[in-house]
């Protein structure tokens, strides 16, 4: 099998991206979604990474695979749009990363953006959060884990 084989699931490591906040509630979200995404996913080593403002970046996320066995490295950016973060900054660290364990391949992958499950999403959400604001369905879990509903909380 080749180290390139990015496909194989074995000895592959996957790290979720996103930007980081200086709000210790929105990095928990991340730790969630990699939570939720090992769980769900087939992949052997699944990791956290923020790519500033908080712990763990991404040298952290690439040396977590690596002592977990990782032979290569998946980086997908929990973003939703492409711009100078997945260009350069986010292609920049994991090539720095990857220089600190030999050199080992890695590839980035294109972030959300327009994929179309992503119309379902939105959909989704806007219908939940519409029920909610009528009085007719319970919070989601971004309003029950936080301050309050800012569906319910506007204009009422």
């Amino acid at each position: 099998m080749s180290e390139h084989d990015f496909t194989n699931t074995e000895h592959t490591g996957v790290i979720l991206v996103d930007h980081g906040s200086r709000r210790e509630e929105s990095n928990q979200l991340l730790l969630e979604v990699v939570a939720a995404y090992d769980q769900s996913s087939s992949w052997e080593i699944v990791e956290p990474a923020h790519m500033e403002l908080a712990e763990p970046s991404i040298a952290v996320a690439f040396a977590r695979c690596i002592e977990r066995g990782a032979k290569r490295v998946i980086v997908f950016p929990y973003f939703l749009s492409p711009g100078r973060h997945w260009h350069s900054d986010i292609p920049r660290l994991a090539a720095a990363a990857a220089a600190e364990h030999g050199d080992i391949p890695f590839v980035v992958t294109a972030p959300l953006g327009l994929h179309p499950l992503m119309m379902e999403v939105i959909s989704q959400r806007i219908g939940h959060c519409l029920q909610h604001a009528g009085g007719t369905a319970d919070s989601c879990e971004m309003c029950t884990d936080s301050t309050g509903c800012a569906a319910s909380d506007q204009g009422q």
